[in-house]
């Protein structure tokens, strides 16, 4: 099975808009699809979500570090003529057939 994940597109993006997955320019077709007011790509991406206290706390002491797959969603839009950036798009990962 190969993972994918989808991100919920806000409701006001309407084309030409652009994508960028960690800063990097994406490419419809290539990169992601478009399907039902989200973007679809074949591979899974992911958010590290909340820090526990040890986890916290042994950053501090400078005895571990971050190292987990954090990736960001950025959609670039116009909305009344003005640029809009919609940043840190909550990920979905599921599974596909």
């Amino acid at each position: 099975m190969q993972q994918r994940t989808t991100v919920r597109l806000p409701g006001d993006v309407r084309r030409p808009f652009e994508v960028y997955v960690n800063g990097v320019r994406q490419h419809e077709g290539g990169d992601f699809r478009v399907e039902d007011g989200a973007l679809v790509f074949q591979r899974p991406l992911k958010q590290e979500g909340r820090l526990g206290f040890w986890r916290w706390a042994s950053i501090l002491v400078g005895v571990a570090g971050t190292y987990r797959q954090n990736d960001s969603v950025d959609v670039v839009y116009e909305r009344a003529g003005q640029r809009v950036v919609a940043t840190g798009l909550p990920l979905v990962p599921d599974e596909a057939a």
